[in-house]
């Protein structure tokens, strides 16, 4: 397993250099341990993974919590976790990048908090991408909240035949998938 640092990419490419199709993203994050009902009062909050399809700058489709999967069908969203607690992911996408249209070039991930609460109580969020058999090749860690409604988390580029992972890692003022449209254009 990689452990990519904010800016860092990964060619998506099996040992012997072929390009990965099939890929399995998992999100995750927890509260500072002071926040909450016995901390400072942070609630529970409900926070939504997202998979943006982009051609250029143009929106191409998108999965989240009300629109589970793409309509090329290569990209699906596996539930809504509206709590976040427990261990392991907290919210799941599958990629199989052998069906994105072939005009997408960029597939953006981010997690948002759809009543707007600020992010900065969130802790170890990660994105950790696996493969068909459920070995992780990559993961990305963000130690620290952000002071927004929105976290880009990791993008997803297409290189000619081939795809590369982008660690991010940018907060971003974003509540729904929707509306992120013009704040993820610089991640494009």
């Amino acid at each position: 397993m990689i452990e990519l640092s904010e800016g860092q990419e990964l060619a998506l490419t099996t040992e012997d250099g072929r390009p990965r199709t099939l890929l399995r993203l998992g999100l995750g994050w927890d509260k500072v341990p002071s926040a909450g009902a016995m901390g400072t009062g942070a609630p529970d909050i409900d926070l939504d993974a997202s998979a943006v399809q982009f051609m250029g700058e143009q929106l191409f489709d998108l999965a989240f919590y009300n629109n589970l999967q793409t309509r090329d069908g290569s990209t699906t969203h596996l539930g809504d976790n509206k709590t976040g607690s427990g261990d392991g992911d907290d919210e799941t996408m599958t990629v199989d990048l052998a069906k994105v249209y072939a005009k997408v070039d960029t597939i953006v991930f981010l997690v948002s908090s759809y009543q707007g609460h600020s992010l900065t109580w969130v802790d170890r969020a990660y994105v950790r991408l696996l493969d068909t058999d459920e070995v992780e090749i990559a993961r990305f860690r963000i130690t620290a909240g952000v002071d927004e409604t929105g976290l880009v988390m990791a993008s997803l580029v297409r290189s000619g035949d081939h795809w590369v992972l982008r660690a991010i890692g940018d907060g971003i003022a974003v509540r729904k998938p929707t509306d992120s449209l013009a704040a993820l254009t610089p991640y494009l």
